[in-house]
């Protein structure tokens, strides 16, 4: 199984972010699932490929071409595919995995997870997608997801869309018993 990782590269966060993200990639490394990711060499994608890389497991990083020129990348990733922008990145991350775990970042990890959201709902990602909800870092967004339901933005069965682990060993969990979550998508897109 391969998990696209989404993660902030802010090196400026609380310690227990960093924490959580080398403590997900030591157990994908020893649940041998390889790891795609935004090619970051700092901050949690920078703490999640170390993780991986130091027990062994294989990580792929992903990145545009104008990241490596401001040196961003990591230089120790097992695979790292350059792109001519962030539209292919992501692209090329979400075809590259069969899950997606996102772990607490910013605008552009916001953005990632709610494009896999988007495909979700239109039938075009199968994958299970996982908000690792470290510190609680997400509730304002899980609220707001909340709002759109009850507004009627989504559908109540969309809630079944993603799903929220308050740790990583429950990622880990979630991704064991992930069993899929509707069998047509479009049939209920449309509200």
């Amino acid at each position: 199984m391969t998990i696209c990782v989404f993660a902030s590269s802010s090196s400026r966060i609380d310690n227990q972010y960093a924490i959580a993200a080398s403590c997900l990639g030591k157990l994908f490394a020893q649940a041998n699932m390889d790891v795609v990711y935004g090619g970051g060499g700092i901050g949690l994608m920078g703490q999640l490929a170390d993780a991986v890389l130091e027990n062994g497991g294989k990580i792929t990083g992903v990145i545009p071409s104008f990241m490596i020129d401001e040196g961003w990348d990591h230089a120790s990733v097992s695979e790292m595919i350059v792109t001519s922008d962030m539209a292919d990145r992501k692209k090329q991350m979400l075809a590259k995995s069969d899950a997606v775990v996102a772990l607490p970042g910013g605008v552009g990890t916001l953005e990632e997870l709610t494009e896999a959201m988007t495909l979700k709902q239109l039938g075009l990602y199968k994958g299970p997608i996982i908000i690792l909800n470290t510190l609680n870092f997400y509730k304002s967004f899980l609220e707001f997801l909340g709002h759109m339901v009850s507004g009627n933005f989504l559908r109540y069965e969309h809630k079944g869309m993603w799903e929220v682990a308050e740790s990583v060993e429950e990622v880990m969990e979630l991704l064991a018993r992930e069993d899929g979550w509707h069998h047509d998508p479009r049939s209920i897109a449309r509200i």
